[in-house]
């Protein structure tokens, strides 16, 4: 071994030793985390414009097409989005944006599909599979549909899409002659078995664009009954890009509703349906597990002013030392390396 490959290793293992010392990493790297930024006061749920979420830092989120089960997604046109989230202490709001070409905002037609975007949580402790979870991990799915927002501001139905149309008359409907009735002007409710089920597809009025459902694995998807129907929404469309608002008590005591607690940390999953593309069903566009982590509320004030302690001051003072220490270690090691060599050469 010669001189200078001995004079190497001796430096390597200084370094090293130098670097555990003072706890420095070699590299480091931050997995994807969705932070909801705390604020004061109500939440922006109306407005995706508003300054107030300008507080909440973006997080682009990777997108693939489900190829897993049937039905699959050929190709995925949606291949990200970028999620943003606040909350007050008591109420949680999440902003998703992404481009789409195209407003899909009907299915009255047969050949027509809407646009659609969900986020996931699991129920149980860890990760179950980030599609729709698994037998014994059961997953909170919130389901905003772009033609449920469209039907709270005018219902759609056959003769949204044929306005020539004539139907026959409905003697058990509180409707004129030759127009088809909506579902509130049924006077029996027999003539309509899904809205007398609670199907929330039937309901006449839609209090909210998201539906609020939970799965345990694929072909598992159970909506929650009317009366427990909790998380609001809000789509717009402009210019090609879809902006779209979930928000919700952070607290439920719904027995398949996920919770939160300021300060914790969660995971979160997303999925996009583009309409245009003939996406439905399983054929969307996933995700796969991020974290959603809650920022704490703000310290009372007389909390903020106290003094702060020495340990974040030596965590930043630690570092700086072990930079100096390292560079008079090269500046020494060079100058050492110098004079062996002269030596060696006067010999």
């Amino acid at each position: 071994m010669t001189r200078r490959t001995l004079f190497s290793l001796l430096l390597l293992l200084v370094v090293s030793g130098l670097l555990t010392l003072f706890r420095i990493p070699v590299a480091s790297s931050q997995g994807a985390t969705l932070v909801a930024a705390y604020v004061e006061g109500d939440l922006p749920v109306e407005d995706p414009e508003a300054a107030a979420w300008d507080q909440a830092t973006p997080l682009e989120i990777p997108l693939s097409a489900q190829t897993v089960a049937k039905p699959t997604l050929p190709e995925s046109r949606i291949r990200s989005l970028r999620a943003q989230a606040l909350h007050n202490g008591t109420e949680l709001a999440i902003l998703l944006t992404w481009e789409d070409p195209t407003e899909d905002v009907s299915m009255v037609r047969v050949e027509d599909f809407r646009d659609a975007v969900a986020v996931q949580f699991p129920l149980q402790e860890g990760q179950p599979f980030f599609c729709m979870g698994q037998p014994g991990g059961d997953v909170n799915i919130w389901h905003w549909k772009a033609d449920w927002q469209a039907d709270m501001t005018a219902w759609q139905d056959v003769e949204t899409a044929f306005p020539n149309m004539s139907v026959n008359y409905y003697p058990f409907a509180e409707a004129d002659q030759g127009a088809l009735p909506r579902p509130d002007e049924y006077t029996d409710p027999s003539y309509l078995p899904a809205l007398a089920a609670g199907n929330l597809f039937a309901a006449p009025n839609r209090p909210s664009p998201v539906e609020d459902l939970m799965a345990s694995g694929f072909g598992s998807l159970i909506a929650q009954p009317p009366e427990e129907q909790n998380v609001g929404g809000l789509g717009l469309w402009a210019n090609g890009t879809w902006k779209v608002i979930f928000h919700r008590s952070l607290a439920s005591d719904q027995p398949h509703d996920v919770s939160f607690e300021p300060g914790q940390v969660y995971s979160i999953a997303f999925a996009v349906w583009d309409g245009s593309n003939g996406e439905r069903d399983g054929e969307k566009s996933t995700s796969q597990w991020v974290s959603l982590q809650l920022a704490p509320a703000a310290a009372p004030p007389a909390e903020m002013e106290e003094e702060p302690s020495a340990e974040p001051f030596i965590f930043v003072i630690g570092p700086m030392a072990a930079a100096l220490v390292l560079i008079l270690l090269f500046i020494s090691a060079a100058v050492l390396f110098a004079w062996v060599e002269l030596r060696r050469r006067q010999r």
